[in-house]
């Protein structure tokens, strides 16, 4: 018997059973690290250009932020638009570094967003360091994440998520963001914080007024326009310094589940045939005054979108 350390043999130093196991344990987390920071640049780089992104920090974004903690254990379940689910076949995370729509409760329909739309959307709003954002419909949290990647440790982003469960889940994979708060009830209230920029992954048939009302001077608004269960469009509008005229544009077709609150079933089917109708492209103003003319492409309740160009002393416009 020798009561020699096990690590120590012959006057050398030898790696015992647990060091081995250490080492073993530390090498293949490393190596997931490694393969999940090669898959995530390659996907970074492929729906940023996918979306058109101009802004190289979206990419940075999407590149820095991991998808794993936020799409629970694999394997997943992919939605198909229009035709259902199909199930990978293991845990690969390969299976979540693509272009898909990764499903949270498919008995729900209820998933993470593609992610070249949600680059070109981002791109769009331009969150800046520092700023300040309101998330609407945070689901799991991964585009809050991002958000707060683009906004960095001095800004601040408020997410809103109805869904309690949802809600929970986020909390736990963004506690280490301190810039982020998540607010387990409807984004659509009064009183909602003053941000440089609201961003909504739920569709609705009229931008709530408490979205505007949060919205600072020169602040964006991105949400989905459209009636429920139907495709309508992502609008962008910007919040100029006074004035009831404020620069807007459609960014890309959208369809995302509907907010749970304000739906008007009268717009939403003058919506789907104004959608129909085309020249969404040629929307270039949201407005709120009663000087309603040929311009309007749509009318809703106390707002129009117009295809007239908006100019203001601001000089803001949107490129």
């Amino acid at each position: 018997m020798h009561d020699t350390p096990s690590h120590l043999a012959y006057g050398r130093l030898v790696p015992s059973a647990w060091l081995l196991r250490e080492h073993e344990c530390a090498t293949g987390v490393r190596e997931v690290h490694d393969r999940s920071a090669s898959l995530r640049a390659f996907f970074a780089s492929y729906v940023s250009r996918s979306g058109r992104v101009h802004n190289p920090r979206v990419e940075r974004a999407f590149a820095a932020v991991m998808r794993e903690p936020f799409v629970g254990p694999g394997p997943w379940s992919i939605a198909i638009p229009g035709v259902g689910y199909v199930k990978t076949p293991d845990a690969d995370i390969a299976f979540i570094y693509q272009d898909t729509l990764v499903a949270l409760d498919p008995s729900r329909g209820i998933h993470i967003g593609q992610p070249s739309a949600h680059a070109r959307w981002l791109d769009a709003l331009a969150p800046a360091e520092g700023e300040s954002v309101v998330q609407v419909g945070a689901r799991t949290g991964y585009y809050t994440a991002l958000l707060g990647h683009l906004v960095g440790p001095a800004g601040t982003i408020n997410a809103y998520e109805i869904d309690q469960d949802l809600a929970a889940r986020a909390r736990v994979n963004l506690k280490d963001l301190t810039q982020v708060e998540v607010h387990p009830r409807t984004g659509i209230a009064d009183n909602l914080p003053k941000a440089d920029a609201v961003y909504v992954n739920a569709g609705i048939t009229q931008p709530s007024w408490a979205w505007l009302d949060a919205l600072r001077p020169n602040g964006r608004l991105v949400f989905p326009l459209h009636a429920v269960g139907r495709i309508g469009g992502m609008l962008l509008i910007k919040r100029p310094a006074h004035g009831t005229r404020w620069p807007a544009r459609f960014l890309s077709a959208a369809a995302f589940m509907s907010c749970t609150g304000p739906q008007d079933d009268d717009a939403g089917r003058r919506l789907n045939a104004a959608f129909a109708s085309g020249g969404v492209d040629a929307v270039r103003s949201f407005r709120t005054d009663d000087d309603i003319d040929q311009t309007c492409w749509f009318r809703g309740d106390g707002w129009w979108l117009s295809t007239s160009d908006v100019e203001h002393p601001s000089g803001l416009r949107l490129r």
